[in-house]
């Protein structure tokens, strides 16, 4: 019986086998996602199906993405090969999102998100979201090696963001992305769909605090 590869193991199998110089802090704590996530999720999966790997490849991405230095420790791609955009935009690399931060290359330019650095753009959703900004597979259409996926991404609004003051709703956004991946089902190319304006005018719409 073939063992299952380390990255279609889950998140917290991820975390576990990393060595404690990978991270760009320290290895990153998902309580919330035990706590909360199961609770305001909209679907339920069977373990071992299609949607149900799906959606664990992506949170392993999204974990090193946002928490791993270095690419050449990111498990859930083909570093050397892997390159995503968002909405027909420009291709990033690996060391693009390394570089710039995940949050900057998919949220673009946006009168509604002041473009900050790595940690900077981190922390201003931290912020928005204190107990946890979600992300769920809603249905898969296509199956490797060209995966196609509907996905909800939310939280609920209760800390500052840019300034303005909270108002306690949960904040959703809906997209579509098409996954490239290999045989071994690591991430080559994605591309998504979605309309962050949409998403993050809802975080500005209260008033400003004043500082």
């Amino acid at each position: 019986m073939t063992e299952t590869p380390l990255w279609l193991q889950g998140r917290e199998a991820v975390i576990a086998a990393a060595s404690p110089e990978v991270w760009r802090a320290e290895a990153p704590d998902y309580h919330f996602s035990h706590e909360v996530m199961p609770a305001q999720r909209t679907t339920s999966f069977d373990a071992g199906s299609l949607e149900s790997v799906v959606e664990s490849l992506v949170q392993v991405f999204e974990m090193e993405v946002s928490h791993k230095k270095d690419p050449a420790t990111w498990l859930s791609m083909v570093t050397e090969k892997f390159r995503t955009r968002v909405n027909g935009g420009a291709w990033a690399s690996a060391q693009d999102i390394a570089d710039t931060g995940s949050y900057n290359i998919l949220v673009g330019d946006s009168a509604f998100y002041p473009r900050l650095d790595f940690d900077g753009s981190h922390e201003i959703f931290h912020s928005a979201f204190p107990k946890g900004f979600f992300w769920e597979v809603l249905e898969v259409l296509t199956p490797p090696p060209v995966v196609t996926f509907k996905w909800r991404h939310w939280g609920t609004f209760e800390g500052e963001y840019a300034g303005h003051k909270p108002d306690g709703s949960v904040i959703e956004m809906f997209g579509v992305s098409i996954a490239k991946v290999s045989e071994d089902v690591k991430l080559l190319e994605v591309e998504h769909f979605y309309d962050p304006n949409a998403f993050l005018s809802k975080l500005t719409a209260g008033c400003p605090i004043a500082h």
